[in-house]
């Protein structure tokens, strides 16, 4: 697909900036990119504004095919090649223009407005310069987009440092339903360590020291995810019991069915089970939706 779709239309890219997938760090991946002399350029650690323009576009994506399903219905994924069509036939105000004004040097006729693209055919020297143009139109405008979309974000950033020997916490993402140190969800703890910086990479993250239960964990992070470590013994966590997946997200692990009973509505009944977690004890147990827990974990339906 990856040679259809992207080479074929648009040819062999330069780099690619994308996370650290593994569909992405594959030895396939990375030999194939090696051999068309692309370079390809990986994101900090569960940090996705390293490539805030791939992101942003997923939301503005997201929305349309939202606005696809209110207006189709069941019907919404056989007009999803005008979705693709609308998007990038609309103006963009990082460009000040189409893509497809970018790509092919004027907008596409639609039904919409068919007299706002004209028939005339540029030939010979006429078509260089208007295309130098565009070229030239493109940087400023993007240049300026960059410029004021990092003057917005420098006002909510704040400058930390650190230096090679010091200790931070780490931040980490609590799942829903996972009770540690007595507390559940949005009060359980938001860090672990600390850990050593190892060193610095590149401008804005560092490289840690991170236990054996971490090693499947990518040990370069932005340093938004961390936090500076103040000596003191009242401060600090102990994170032995914390289970952290490969995801930097405490796992959730159900072990077992208590009880269960049924939630009526005004015209259906929910089936609710009562779980234990791993490590909790009975009275941290919640309450699920019975056919949540069988698609999620059929094992504790034998």
């Amino acid at each position: 697909m990856y040679m259809r779709q992207i080479v074929r239309q648009h040819g062999v890219p330069v780099s690619i900036v994308s996370d650290r997938d593994t569909r992405f760090t594959s030895h396939f991946w990375k030999s194939l990119q090696e051999s068309l002399g692309t370079k390809l350029k990986f994101s900090s650690a569960y940090h996705p504004q390293t490539d805030g323009q791939s992101e942003r576009t997923i939301q503005t994506l997201e929305d349309m095919l939202r606005a696809c399903t209110l207006d189709f219905r069941g019907a919404w994924d056989d007009h999803l090649h005008l979705v693709e069509f609308s998007y990038n036939n609309s103006y963009h105000d990082s460009i000040k223009m189409a893509p497809f004004e970018a790509l092919y040097g004027r907008k596409c006729r639609s039904p919409v407005c068919w007299t706002d693209v004209g028939e005339r055919q540029l030939l010979g020297p006429e078509l260089v310069t208007q295309t130098v143009d565009i070229i030239k139109a493109i940087r400023s405008h993007l240049q300026a987009g960059q410029d004021r979309q990092k003057m917005w974000a420098d006002k909510h950033q704040r400058i930390l440092e650190f230096q090679p020997g010091e200790h931070v916490f780490l931040k980490i993402s609590p799942t829903k339903g996972t009770i540690r140190f007595g507390t559940r969800g949005k009060l359980s703890p938001r860090y672990i360590g600390p850990f050593d910086i190892l060193e610095k990479v590149g401008n804005v993250s560092y490289r840690l020291a991170l236990p054996p239960a971490l090693e499947g964990v990518h040990n370069v992070f932005h340093v938004s995810q961390l936090r500076r470590y103040v000596p003191d013994t009242s401060h600090i966590l102990d994170h032995s019991e914390i289970t952290i997946g490969p995801t930097l997200r405490i796992e959730q692990r159900p072990v077992g069915i208590l009880d269960r009973r049924d939630k009526i509505l005004r015209n259906r009944v929910i089936p609710l089970v009562r779980v234990a977690w791993s490590r909790d004890s009975p009275g941290d147990s919640t309450w699920e939706k019975e056919e949540d827990m069988r698609r999620q974990y059929p094992y504790l339906f034998p």
